[in-house]
């Protein structure tokens, strides 16, 4: 696996992240309250991969849990 296959997954699962959220019928700011931080700067960054950031398993364990779908639904 090269760096560019973990980019498109950390992509992939970003859009995912986004496309449920928004189902959901939550802001940026609701999930980044839901998980504890002040910011909608990490979940902004993470659906978009901005500068390579990305969500770590913790924070897909607990969208998962937040937006009560499988963690599996967001690897897709």
């Amino acid at each position: 696996m090269t760096t560019n296959d973990l980019d498109e997954i950390h992509k992939k699962i970003g859009i995912n992240v986004a496309k449920f959220r928004k189902e959901a019928g939550l802001s940026q700011l609701d999930l980044s309250l839901k998980l504890g931080h002040k910011s909608v700067s990490i979940i902004a960054s993470g659906e978009r991969f901005y500068n390579g950031k990305h969500f770590n398993i913790n924070h897909l364990f607990q969208i998962a849990d937040i937006l009560n779908i499988e963690v599996c639904d967001l690897l897709k």
